[in-house]
């Protein structure tokens, strides 16, 4: 069904809501740093998908039980049944909220506290959560497609990264025993356990009876997603940094870029997909609580459930919060607890209920407050975009050389540039926050570090290790990507300090030797990607292509 009629959401808007509020929560939270990574997840993915599709048969056969639970299952057991759900609402829209506040201030906003985009979102989010199934499921039928299909373009391009040497560590790290099968499958049972949700809103879906289709078709989605993120992570990362990171799908969505490298911060986009399925998801879990709390007659939840969760999402016991604990939680306490419950409802209720009811499915669509934009409100004539960036030792300990482009030649205006935008700066310091106080404290434009495409380190920085700092660096700042190139030099502010024809950048230059050559005349070269790799792998540094400059031009040589 299409379309829906007599204020329901039809099969198509059930699905959708589906992919909108499980999609993001998925690719950030089951991967990485005890999550399920690798190929070694993929048998107890396929066991735990199996199940869930007759689990959903036991789903739409339970939706007339939960249509009033104190008419079902009693004035006690009602009411214990709405809160054991309820507090599940809670923890999870907290655990949401708490991913949301640590990820928009590193990598879409800077500048503004996660407490405060954590206020704004959880404000946005409630909005409207206890009215207007209809109005959503409108909203999900346009989006939701959309966001499908963004996601699996961006598994697309990522895709193209995939080395081969990359999934032959990931292949030998395979190890099937009993218990990471077990570990695996029920991990993704946990992942999916909000489904155990879906009876008290499948009242609002037309002909739900037949739903059933329609939510496997949506968790057999999901879960396909999943598998190929489990292989394709690795593949491109490699194993030992994933199991290091604790989102790893945000450095992957770093290099998923259009083919030629069209836009320099396409990954911003990926992100806006993530944070809006985020959004989602948050305001879903708020208009589960409204129907939880009338179903169960237990009053209103219309301010204080949000309220609610907004500070569980900041509170943090002995330097623990939301996001150490939940997981433990949904492991041991709600899946079983969901299980059992749901077993005593619907057998409490078989001598009760004979007619057809239904129980509920929507989602809310949030708005995106935070789609647009990756760096704080700074006007882009008031920025400055180095292309390139050199790391030499400094008795300070570190300096840093930004090589700028001439903007005006670079985009034909035939201009020249004012207040110095052009040129070299360098600026040196203990530590990398130091050096970034000192520009902010002595510069007049916002550094904006979205275009760099370059990275020389210098032989001394090589020499001493501190490489790793550089990389610990470069790992924090949320606007580089991992596309750039890398390269070692005797020193890196002489690389940058050199002028080519036509006064084009050492970054512009550099770029055009590696990209603007026949395949047969290509240099090798090394990217931040690849150098993570090897950090995490071996805890070495690749061999990187090595620059020099001989008369009036550089040169770039494979080995050193």
């Amino acid at each position: 069904m299409k379309f829906a009629e007599n204020n329901r959401i039809s099969h198509r808007q059930l699905f959708r809501q589906m992919i909108l509020s499980l999609l993001a929560p998925f690719l950030l939270c089951m991967f990485g740093q005890r999550g399920i990574n690798g190929v070694n997840g993929l048998p107890g993915t396929i066991i735990a998908l199996i199940i869930l599709c007759f689990y959903v048969v036991f789903l739409i056969r339970l939706a007339p039980c939960f249509g009033d639970l104190k008419k079902t299952a009693g004035p006690v057991l009602g009411r214990v049944t709405g809160t054991f759900f309820l507090i599940y609402i809670l923890l999870a829209g907290a655990y949401l909220l708490s991913v949301l506040e640590e990820l928009v201030p590193v990598s879409l906003v800077t500048g503004i506290s996660g407490w405060l985009i954590g206020l704004l979102a959880i404000f946005v989010c409630s909005l409207g959560t206890h009215t207007g199934m209809q109005r959503r499921g409108r909203m999900a039928e346009v989006s939701g497609g959309f966001l499908l299909g963004g996601i699996l373009l961006m598994m697309i391009f990522s895709a193209g990264q995939a080395k081969m040497e990359y999934f032959q560590d990931m292949i030998r790290e395979y190890h099937f025993t009993g218990k990471n099968f077990a570990i695996c499958g029920y991990g993704i049972l946990c992942g999916f356990s909000s489904i155990g949700l879906l009876p008290f809103l499948l009242e609002d879906v037309e002909k739900y009876g037949s739903a059933g289709k329609t939510v496997t078709g949506a968790i057999l989605t999901l879960g396909g997603i999943l598998m190929a993120m489990q292989a394709l992570i690795p593949s491109v990362l490699g194993y030992d940094r994933v199991r290091a990171e604790k989102y790893p799908v945000l450095p992957l969505m770093d290099g998923a870029d259009l083919p030629g490298n069209v836009l320099a911060r396409f990954d911003v986009l990926w992100m806006g997909f993530l944070l809006y399925s985020l959004l989602f998801a948050i305001g879903s879990l708020l208009h589960y609580g409204h129907q939880i709390i009338k179903k169960s007659h237990m009053g209103t939840g219309r301010v204080w459930m949000a309220v609610v969760i907004y500070i569980l999402s900041l509170i943090e016991i002995e330097g623990m919060g939301i996001q150490d604990y939940f997981g433990v939680y949904l492991g041991y306490v709600f899946v079983p607890g969901l299980l059992l419950l749901q077993i005593l409802c619907f057998v409490k209720s078989r001598t009760r209920y004979k007619k057809k009811t239904a129980a509920v499915l929507s989602c809310m669509l949030a708005f995106c407050l935070f789609f647009s934009g990756c760096a704080s409100a700074v006007e882009p004539e008031k920025r400055r975009y180095p292309s390139a960036l050199g790391v030499d030792e400094a008795p300070e300990g570190f300096m840093l050389t930004y090589g700028m482009p001439d903007l005006s030649q670079s985009t034909g205006q035939g201009k020249e540039e004012e207040n110095g935008s052009a040129g070299v700066l360098s600026v040196s310091g203990a530590d990398f926050d130091q050096i970034e106080e000192i520009y902010n404290h002595s510069q007049e434009k916002f550094l904006d570090m979205g275009h760099l495409q370059v990275l020389i380190l210098g032989d001394s920085i090589i020499q001493n290790g501190k490489w790793r700092e550089v990389l610990d660096y470069m790992k924090q700042e949320p606007f580089i990507g991992e596309d750039l190139y890398v390269f070692r030099a005797d020193n890196a502010k002489a690389v940058l300090s050199w002028s080519g024809e036509g006064n084009s950048s050492v970054g512009e230059y550099i770029t055009g030797l590696v990209e603007n050559r026949m395949k047969d005349q290509k240099i090798p070269v090394v990217t931040l990607r690849d150098v993570f790799y090897e950090k995490y792998k071996s805890g070495n540094l690749p061999e990187l292509p090595f620059i020099e400059i001989t008369q009036e031009s550089l040169r770039v040589r494979e080995n050193y």
